[in-house]
């Protein structure tokens, strides 16, 4: 058993790293980009709280944490045979049992070093019972959602709020499912919804699909709000939308949606002392089917803590492995309600939430300062770190969140920093070796095997991961509806009688570069055939089909062509599997714009003219980052010369004005006795001396006037050659600034393409199913 702290690592100066349990009553984030060792610490965190008796309810977005099972005392490379990727066999060059010594000698040393021996790793696997649900499928344990209608433990007259939150959240995911996105406050159909499943718990009566369906066309109620119920919602309308539903209850694929396990967090988790490791597989899901998935499970976890007496010890852990899109700072996808609730609320009730991701900016911060602790591995942009540091606010404490940039942005792999509000101070460490072997992204087929695996000794488990062959569809054989679109593209007719058999392939594809920061999923599907004169990869044609293109019976007096005796035998299935997964490795591509000087790579979907709209946007940015330095520069220049400009032309008023004050003294001094004394008469000649003496000076006063003149000049043209610089300086600045502009201008303007290849691992063959189309 593990010590009374999940021991995550050790420090630089080699303590060990110990997280007290009752911290993550406060929630916790993890941050990393890809290769950061984010999983790798998921993982070992799980094998922590499961070791130390604490339940553990794990979303996999990714299909990484079925890893936990993959645990093997013996640490010898039988054990890890099954397991190793083939791809990664001939990378290094080895075969499948060289590889498979080379991973185990790897563990064994890792495990050695982190202190962790056979008898560990065996107490974990004797403590712990793991299961893994695959909602929508059987490849694990099917988990019975729909039946999550029915009727929760809880009162109206005390848990009304609680009660109305989880009917917000499955209305808004089952409307999601059907194409719906629908507001609480102001959709007909969300308020139709609710009200009909209110008043059904109220009465305490169950709801499965099916009734809820009938209840839309012939409602129990008379009024919603102050209208009648057919003024709120006509008949016709109210039909449209159980026709929808319906739509979805007839689809043969949904019918697993209602088998398996129930859907009630008690029994999935077990209790403490006694752990159940509950691991939600959604990787085989569409994202409206996430939402769907997540919104349902969170909603019934929050009804069931407020079950739950106080406590300040943790009692359970719910861990998601990637929070991408159920979180984001400014949609409401309908996950986001719950999870934001056990941020919250959680605590009192011993509940606590660990959220991991690799896109910290698709993060509500706001939202996550409910989150006293935070692992920040390796990022991957400046603007990852901004935002994360924004984050570490709440969690910091009184450590100044902008030293820590530094930090962060030294970590190497596996390394990790602590921010914690319960920690004195932020503390770096590198994680532990896990006990679970990481193997990456498991499929659908390889849960099915490992759970099945579960329930004998592990030396039954078959051998290599790439000879599982998936599972075929229903009936071992469906046929093409007539309607479907795509009927002509494979040589179909709508209503032939004679049908030629088809292998229909449906696959996902992981598109993943560090560099271009993506790291998306597509499905992507194709029929192959006919299979009649033999299985051709050439014949491939891809469609996008779905569920409501195939129908169990056959056409009627169908003939059938004659097939290859192997056709749907395991080893046919086998063969093809891996044939159409390596030629899909081979030709499939995601094509994205770059532009290389501003390290810029469009998003999947995005169009050129938007990228190229981005790439303006963020070379402006640059020009304006450029051009701010040399107003900076030349400010303080501009400012002096206009000082100067201003004090040369008040020094010219100036002057000018002692001019004219001077020009009119001479005037009334000078001429005016001259002509006083002339004009008189009788002047005699010593008046008219003494005049010409004033006439004098006068003459000397015009000297002193001129000069005055010169003065003025003198500050005229000194302030025009002022004015000038100032316009030479200003037309500097335009010119350098117009220059940067046309700069990256030009760079923005440097679009090319890139090609995202795939890699065996990236490529899951999630469907292989025998399909009859009719010919003729």
């Amino acid at each position: 058993m593990a010590a009374a702290g999940f021991r995550l690592g050790a420090t630089d100066a080699g303590e060990p790293l110990v997280l007290e349990p009752r911290d993550l009553t406060t929630h916790g984030v993890i941050v990393g980009m890809t290769g950061s060792g984010k999983t790798g610490l998921g993982l070992v965190l799980l094998e922590e709280a499961l070791s130390a008796g604490i339940p553990v309810l794990a979303l996999d977005p990714k299909g990484d944490l079925g890893n936990l099972l993959l645990t093997f005392p013996e640490l010898d490379a039988a054990s890890f045979q099954p397991w190793v990727n083939e791809s990664d066999t001939r990378e290094a060059g080895l075969s499948l049992e060289e590889y498979a010594a080379k991973v185990a000698g790897e563990w064994r040393e890792g495990l050695a070093a982190s202190g962790i021996g056979p008898e560990r790793i065996r107490a974990l696997r004797d403590t712990a019972e793991l299961t893994v649900y695959t909602p929508g499928s059987s490849a694990g344990v099917p988990l019975n959602l729909i039946g999550s209608l029915r009727a929760p433990a809880l009162s109206w007259e005390t848990d009304a709020e609680t009660l109305r939150d989880e009917i917000e959240g499955t209305v808004t995911s089952l409307l999601g499912l059907v194409g719906i996105a629908a507001d609480p406050l102001s959709s007909r159909e969300h308020v139709l919804l609710s009200n009909l499943v209110e008043h059904a718990w109220r009465a305490g009566r169950d709801l499965d699909l099916g009734t809820l369906i009938g209840e839309i066309q012939s409602p129990p109620l008379r009024k919603l709000g102050v209208f009648e119920l057919d003024a709120f919602f006509p008949p016709s309308a109210r039909t449209e939308l159980a026709l929808k539903l319906n739509a979805l209850v007839a689809s043969p694929s949904f019918a697993i949606w209602g088998e398996g396990a129930a859907l009630d967090p008690a029994e999935l988790l077990g209790s403490l002392g006694s752990p159940r490791a509950a691991i939600v597989y959604l990787a085989h899901l569409s994202e409206e089917e996430r939402q769907f998935v997540v919104t349902l499970i969170l909603s019934k976890v929050v009804t069931w803590m407020r079950g739950l007496s106080g406590t300040s010890d943790l009692r359970a852990l719910v861990y998601m492995d990637e929070v991408f899109g159920f979180v984001p700072p400014t949609a409401v996808p309908p996950a986001k309600k719950p999870i934001l609730t056990i941020l919250k609320q959680a605590r009192a009730y011993g509940v606590g939430m660990v959220l991991a991701t690799q896109n910290p900016v698709d993060l509500d911060y706001k939202a996550m300062s409910n989150a006293a602790t935070w692992l920040v591995g390796r990022l991957q942009t400046e603007r990852d770190k901004e935002r994360v540091l924004e984050g570490l606010k709440s969690a910091a404490g009184d450590t100044d969140v902008r030293s820590l940039d530094e930090t962060i942005g030294a970590l190497e792999k596996r390394q990790f920093l602590l921010v914690s509000a319960h920690e004195p101070k932020p503390i770096v460490f590198s994680t532990r070796w896990a006990m679970s072997y990481l193997r990456g992204p498991l499929t659908k087929e390889q849960i099915g095997l490992l759970m099945r695996g579960r329930e004998r000794p592990a030396a039954a488990v078959p051998g290599p991961m790439a000879d599982v062959t998936p599972p075929i569809h229903p009936d071992a054989g469906l046929y093409v509806h007539p309607a479907a679109p795509w009927l002509a593209q494979v040589g179909g007719v709508p209503n032939g009688t004679r049908l030629r058999p088809f292998l229909a392939a449906r696959l996902t594809l992981r598109f993943d570069d560090a560099t271009a920061d993506i790291d998306t999923s597509q499905e992507w599907e194709a029929l192959y055939g006919p299979l009649d004169t033999g299985f051709d990869l050439d014949s491939e044609v891809a469609v996008d089909y779905d569920d409501r293109d195939f129908v169990p019976t056959p056409p009627a007096d169908a003939t059938y062509a004659e097939a290859p005796a192997d056709l749907g035998g395991e080893s046919f299935l086998r063969d093809a599997r891996v044939a159409i997964q390596r030629r899909v490795v081979d030709a499939q591509s995601l094509t994205v714009f770059r532009n290389r000087a501003l390290k810029l790579y469009s998003r999947p979907g995005e169009s050129r003219e938007a990228f190229a709209t981005r790439a303006d946007e963020a070379a402006q940015t640059e020009a304006d980052r450029e051009a701010a330095k040399i107003r900076d520069r030349l400010e303080a220049k501009r400012e002096r010369l206009e000082a100067a400009l201003e004090t040369a032309r008040r020094r010219a008023e100036e002057l000018g004005a002692d001019q004219q004050s001077r020009t009119a003294t001479e005037l009334l001094a000078g001429a005016g006795t001259v002509l006083s004394v002339l004009l008189g008469g009788r002047g005699r000649a010593r008046t008219i001396a003494r005049a010409g003496s004033a006439i004098g000076t006068a003459a000397s006063r015009r000297g002193m006037t001129s000069r005055a003149a010169e003065r003025k000049r003198t500050a005229e043209a000194k302030a025009a050659a002022t004015e000038q610089t100032l316009e030479e300086l200003e037309q500097e600045i335009i010119d350098e600034v117009a220059e940067i502009d046309a700069e990256w201008a030009e760079k923005a303007d440097e679009l090319d393409e890139v090609e995202i290849r795939l890699e065996a691992s990236d490529v899951r063959v999630v469907e292989l199913s025998l399909v009859w189309v009719s010919t003729a």
